[in-house]
């Protein structure tokens, strides 16, 4: 396939059609004129001419690395547009859970502190239970990434090790899943008076919360489904991507551990030879 377009001329040795008195063929055979008439034989001792053809070779691998260039510029353009959609349903996302959970939590208060009496264990407890809602939330996705997404709902986060094809991918199907619970938690600690359904409100914006950071740092910090700014310009952020994408290179925990002990024995092992 690999040839440079050219045109190479190719001569075809004539044949020598004169037939000469010394050929051993014709010395022992008389040729007579009656088989050989003057005009075929004034035609057969006349030299053939020279042919020469033109071999014209398309060079198939100059438009090879054409279309390696196109294809390149076509994926780079989608993944622009994935990342720009994933973009905006970041932001109106945030800004509308931010924004009603800030309502949300003056209006309740609000309410609170119209009677006079200030429930200082109900606020107590609901910022209380925000901040553990936040920490459990991550414990639990901790455990249900080992227990369940890699075992039972295996089917649905196997897209997350994939290379995604779209905006989207199935796994984000969790995201909605883990939002279920909080709006309904938000929804009847809004609603309702009381030290239980401050309790409720709390763990409703401890998860909401939690979701949201997951959000701007797994997903944009880590996968680089969108960008997110002076985020990934914290040290502390950036160490937590960087161990969270060793974790799923080298397959978990115990494999993660094994992997640095490995890399602290073979520093050692350079530093002292």
């Amino acid at each position: 396939m690999a040839a440079v377009l050219s045109s190479t001329p190719v001569t075809l040795k004539p044949l020598n059609c004169s037939f000469s008195s010394s050929d051993s063929r014709l010395s022992h055979h008389h040729v007579s004129a009656t088989v050989f008439p003057p005009s075929l034989r004034l035609n057969t001792f006349r030299r053939c001419k020279n042919i020469t053809i033109c071999f014209v070779i398309e060079d198939e691998k100059q438009s090879s690395p054409d279309i390696l260039t196109t294809s390149r510029l076509e994926k780079a353009e989608r993944k622009k547009s994935e990342r720009f959609t994933y973009l905006i349903a970041a932001m109106m996302s945030s800004f509308g859970i931010t924004s009603m959970a800030i309502m949300s939590v003056y209006y309740r208060f609000y309410w609170q502190l119209k009677g006079g009496e200030v429930p200082v264990s109900e606020i107590f407890g609901t910022f209380a239970f925000s901040f553990g809602a936040v920490v459990g939330m991550e414990f639990w996705a901790r455990w249900a990434h080992e227990a369940l997404w890699h075992a039972s709902l295996w089917n649905m986060h196997e897209s997350h090790h994939k290379p995604r094809e779209g905006a989207f991918e199935l796994n984000d199907v969790f995201a909605i899943i883990n939002a279920v619970p909080a709006i309904g938690l938000l929804y009847y600690g809004f609603f309702n008076k009381g030290l239980v359904p401050g309790l409720c409100f709390g763990a409703g914006l401890g998860i909401t919360v939690f979701g949201m950071a997951y959000m701007f740092v797994h997903d944009g910090l880590v996968h680089k489904r969108f960008p997110v700014g002076p985020i990934a310009n914290v040290p502390y952020l950036r160490k937590v991507a960087a161990a969270h994408q060793e974790v799923e290179k080298v397959g978990g925990k115990e494999d993660l551990e094994k992997e640095i002990s490995r890399r602290i024995k073979s520093y050692n092992k350079g530093s002292t030879s």
